[in-house]
C-alpha cells in the first residue's frame, strides 16, 4: 500500500516570496538530502498516511491552493501520484525546494531555495527553471557569487534573499547589506527581500 510520511498539514496564509498572503493548504514532507544547521522543521518526526487518508484531511480546509514542502519534497516517491489526484480535484500546486530534484511537470509554481553552506551540490543544476528562488543569507566569502551562480543558472521571474534565523534572532542587517552589493549598478532584474512574515503575524 501507498504511503507519505507527513510532518504536518495544516491550512495557513503564505507567509514569505511572491506569493505572500496566499491562502494555501500546506503539506509538508518528512525527509531531505540537506541538513542546513538553521534548518526550522523537525523532518524527522512524522506519520505515515494513505493516498486516501491525505486526500481526506486536505478536503477538510477551504483553500484550493496546495504547496508542498518539507524537508525536501521532490524525494518523495510516489509524489506523481499524490499531485495527479490533488489535480483532478482542482487545487492549484505550489512547491517549495531546494533545487537539487527535479520538479514534476504537475507543479504550477516553482519556489527554489539552493542552499550557500550546500553551494558544491548545485555544480549540477538539474531543475534549471523556477517562478522564483528565494536564497537565505549567509554573510560568508563568496556568498554573492554564488548568488550570481544560481542567477545564472536557474531562470527564475524572481530572485529574493531571506534573513537567516537562528535562536530566534535573525541577520537583517547582513541580509539588507548584501542585498545591497548584489544589485550594486543593476537598473533591473534586481533581487529583492523575502521575509518569513508569518513569524512576524504568529501564525504557522
Amino acid at each position: 500500500m501507498i504511503d507519505y510520511r507527513i510532518v504536518e498539514i495544516f491550512e495557513s496564509l503564505q507567509g514569505e516570496g511572491y506569493n505572500t498572503g496566499m491562502p494555501a493548504i500546506f503539506i509538508r514532507f518528512a525527509g531531505c538530502n540537506l541538513n542546513c544547521s538553521w534548518c526550522d522543521t523537525n523532518f524527522r518526526q512524522f506519520k505515515r498516511l494513505t493516498l486516501e487518508q491525505l486526500m481526506a484531511i486536505v478536503g477538510q480546509f477551504n483553500s484550493s491552493n496546495i504547496i508542498i514542502t518539507g524537508g525536501e519534497p521532490t524525494m518523495v516517491r510516489d509524489l506523481p501520484l499524490l499531485l495527479s489526484r490533488l489535480k483532478q480535484a482542482g487545487y492549484f500546486i505550489a512547491i517549495e525546494s531546494n533545487g537539487l530534484g527535479k520538479v514534476d511537470p504537475l507543479i504550477d509554481y516553482i519556489a527554489l531555495s539552493p542552499k550557500f553552506c550546500y553551494q558544491s551540490r548545485y555544480h549540477k543544476i538539474v531543475q534549471p527553471s523556477a517562478n522564483e528562488v528565494r536564497i537565505v543569507a549567509e554573510k560568508q566569502t563568496g556568498f554573492i557569487d554564488f548568488c550570481y551562480y544560481i542567477e545564472q543558472h536557474i531562470q527564475a521571474k524572481r530572485y529574493y534573499l531571506s534573513p537567516c534565523e537562528i535562536n530566534g534572532e535573525m541577520n537583517m542587517f547582513d541580509t539588507i547589506e548584501l542585498l545591497g552589493l548584489i544589485n550594486h549598478n543593476r537598473v533591473d532584474n534586481k533581487w529583492l527581500l523575502s521575509l518569513q512574515t508569518h513569524k512576524f503575524a504568529n501564525i504557522e
